[in-house]
């Protein structure tokens, strides 16, 4: 079993940066593959940005390249996503999520463990 918990979100203006972290409680966080997904109200919930377990390959949505990274600290158990350049439309819930496989997807099906979310504000 793998617990998730999120911080670091709230409201900024257009243009502004937020840091997102993910701090891991249980077994083997470093064997896990990392995703953070977001969910505006009325929508899905979508795919934002995945890490590998060693860190070393990521994956993102199109609409966040450029703008958002990810990364991850092991000996922390934590994974981070600095969005920088935000824009109204990333106005949502993040979620944080674990795959047990070793290599991120951009598929919400695949991830096996889920946080309760934080809220991000971007006003225009």
């Amino acid at each position: 079993q793998v617990q998730l918990v999120e911080s670091g979100g709230g409201w900024v203006q257009a243009g502004g940066s937020l840091r997102l972290s993910c701090a891991a409680s249980g077994r083997a966080f470093s064997m896990y593959a990392m995703g953070w997904f977001r969910q505006a109200p009325g929508k899905e919930r979508e795919f934002v940005a995945g890490i590998s377990w060693s860190g070393g390959s990521t994956l993102y949505e199109d609409s966040v390249k450029g703008r958002f990274t990810i990364s991850r600290d092991n000996a922390k158990n934590t994974v981070y996503l600095q969005m920088n350049s935000l824009k109204p439309e990333d106005t949502a819930i993040y979620f944080c999520a674990a795959d047990q496989r070793p290599q991120a997807t951009g598929k919400r099906s695949d991830y096996d463990y889920w946080g309760r979310g934080t809220q991000v504000a971007v006003s225009s």
